[in-house]
């Protein structure tokens, strides 16, 4: 119980301080619906999102829906991506996409974890990164800042971001999910990092467990 009650008062001040820190923490994408966001999440695998945000504000005009990505060439697909990193596959994943949410949804994209999943090139983040933020459906995005920031201020001990997800939704509250997860990533970029983080920066250094834990 007391474990409990330490981790419970812990998980609150995390919550005000990042609340009071980033209070206007939202998606750094750009998109203007649900599908957009769904490609642009795609794209920003391995790839920061300024740089997805200047391809796709050219790519949407050429191919403005799922049935058009699904007839797309992919020769001239990867050049418009090229820019993003891994754009042989990530054109391949894009295209096989939007031909299953052509074939499956009629070119809409669905709004459960269950069928984003069974999406070609979709997994678990790039589907909560939809629910969250273009269906406002509360899910938790753990990418690489959130699993370093939550295994460093004591917030899980696990490694892998499935497990990680799980954990966090027992002790964040469900409304906060989404914008956690944001918060948590401008954290992670600014004050944070996986290098030299600004510890003296942080509102959070007393109750952060770095250096002494493990990191990959």
């Amino acid at each position: 119980m007391a474990a409990e009650k330490k981790l419970k008062e812990k998980v609150e001040k995390i919550l005000i301080y990042l609340e009071e820190k980033y209070p206007e923490a939202v998606c750094s994408l750009n998109f203007k619906n649900p599908f957009q966001l769904l490609i642009a999440t795609i794209l920003s695998a391995q790839c920061t999102d300024k740089r997805v945000n200047v391809v796709t504000k050219d790519l949407f005009k050429k191919y403005p829906d799922a049935f058009a990505f699904a007839n797309a060439d992919p020769k001239e697909l990867q050049e418009a991506i090229r820019s993003t990193g891994f754009y042989r596959n990530k054109t391949k994943n894009i295209i096989s996409c939007c031909r299953d949410l052509v074939k499956k949804y009629g070119g809409e994209v669905p709004q459960t974890l269950e069928e984003l999943t069974s999406l070609a090139g979709v997994g678990r983040k790039t589907a909560n990164v939809v629910l969250g933020d273009a269906f406002n459906i509360p899910r938790i995005v753990v990418d690489t800042h959130v699993k370093r920031l939550s295994r460093r201020l004591g917030l899980t001990r696990e490694e892998n971001p499935e497990k990680i997800e799980f954990d966090l939704m027992k002790i964040i509250p469900t409304e906060r999910w989404t914008k956690f997860g944001h918060q948590m990533i401008y954290h992670g970029r600014t004050i944070c990092k996986a290098r030299n983080p600004k510890c003296d920066s942080c509102g959070l250094v007393e109750i952060c467990e770095y250096p002494s834990i493990k990191e990959e």
